[in-house]
């Protein structure tokens, strides 16, 4: 998102603009043609991006919308939460109507999904999120907002938590995504404590889960990963090093076994891994996380060859079957190491609001929409080094999960 060059549509660019779009005019204000054509202000708050609708193209025009702008621009400066303006004027001519018959879930639910999805490629992934909510939180649909209680998230997810794991941490995960929105609009009175968050309150009541498993790569919970890094920390064995690395960098174990010193840059906290060692053979540039960089530094010889392999002994270099071995010493020999990017992409995905695009950029899977693999290039890399630093907090949290 362009933030620091203001005006750079041009009235015949509304006119003409295509549809299934989002063009930038600068400062937060978009247009999006994705359903219709209207304007959009895109902005970050408390480390989340939200947007509110500024009406459409038919009833504001680009000098208006460029005002509105503004206006949500001051208004986040002020601290305070930018509301649209058809809310604003809703709330300014019925305040008695709007307090009399707060939202319901369902209903918040679905312009919450409006709202967001045009930030996710996939068409599946927005069926998903529906059929989810729809399937899973019926009970939850015809609930106003802030009377939806913790005994509710639980009747929802009990009935699942052990049969679908991962439908249910999904589902949790959605359920509390609404609701903070919600609150953020103004639309849950505070205080509030999010009856759907998961630390400190659900997993005393929900507990553990069976493992997931996908494919023939068993992974471990993401509830879970903190207490086994704990455990994998006290281990000073290079395998554990090199299992670690991979964990924190979401690599695939291949990518940090071939790792050498020169695609290294401690000094831009950066790994870049050539075409030729990738699987979509595509250059993949890697954010490394303080955590990372500790290990790397222990690890540093004195004059590092560039060719030289970091998990190495005497110029030897670790096998796959190092880490597999360490595991089932740890008495986790049903997990294996590439379970653990899995474990990475529930977390990202249920307990982060991290977009979509860049959980699946921080795993280097393939692009097939080309406007998206040029956005990725451009400005995925801050973005991924932001999701990967919160990744090495999450798991250096001390007592989470079960014990390893």
């Amino acid at each position: 998102m362009a933030e620091h060059t203001l005006n750079r549509l041009k009235e015949k660019q509304v006119a003409n603009a295509p549809e299934g779009k989002r063009l930038p005019d600068g400062g937060g204000l978009w247009l999006s043609t994705i359903r219709g054509k209207s304007w959009v202000f895109v902005y970050t708050r408390d480390g989340k991006r939200r947007e509110i609708g500024l009406g459409s193209c038919k009833a504001v025009t680009l000098k208006e919308a460029r005002r509105l702008a503004a206006e949500a621009r001051d208004t986040l400066k002020d601290g305070r939460e930018p509301v649209s303006p058809r809310k604003a004027a809703k709330a300014k001519a019925e305040p008695a109507e709007a307090e009399a018959a707060p939202v319901t879930f369902g209903d918040y639910a679905e312009t919450y999904i409006s709202r967001v999805e045009g930030g996710w490629k996939s068409p599946v992934h927005r069926q998903q999120w529906r059929q989810s909510l729809r399937d899973h939180a019926a009970a939850l649909q015809g609930k106003a907002l802030p009377d939806i209680t913790t005994a509710d998230v639980l009747a929802v997810l009990e009935p699942i938590w052990q049969a679908k794991p991962e439908t249910a941490s999904r589902v949790r995960g959605r359920i509390e995504k609404v609701l903070s929105a919600a609150l953020a609009e103004g639309l849950i009175p505070r205080p509030y404590e999010n009856p759907a968050r998961w630390k400190d309150h659900l997993e005393h009541s929900l507990g553990g889960r069976k493992k997931l498993v996908r494919g023939h790569h068993a992974a471990l919970p993401y509830e879970d990963a903190p207490a086994f890094m704990a455990a994998l920390r006290k281990r000073s064995a290079l395998a554990a090093q090199c299992l670690e690395f991979t964990i924190l960098t979401a690599a695939r174990s291949g990518e940090a076994l071939g790792a050498t010193w020169g695609e290294i840059d401690l000094d831009k906290e950066l790994w870049t891994i050539p075409a030729d060692r990738m699987k979509a053979k595509a250059e993949h540039r890697v954010p490394l996380s303080p955590a990372a960089i500790e290990i790397l530094k222990e690890l540093l010889p004195e004059k590092p060859k560039p060719d030289a392999k970091v998990f190495a002994i005497n110029g030897a270099a670790r096998s796959n079957m190092a880490m597999a071995m360490l595991l089932r010493r740890m008495g986790r020999g049903e997990l294996t190491v590439h379970g653990f990017r899995s474990t990475f992409r529930d977390w990202a995905g249920d307990a982060t609001g991290h977009a979509h695009q860049i959980i699946e950029a921080a795993l280097a899977h393939t692009i097939q929409n080309k406007a998206e693999a040029a956005y990725r290039r451009r400005d995925a890399l801050e973005k991924r080094r932001a999701l990967m630093v919160e990744w090495a907090d999450y798991l250096a949290k001390p007592n989470e999960g079960a014990a390893a």
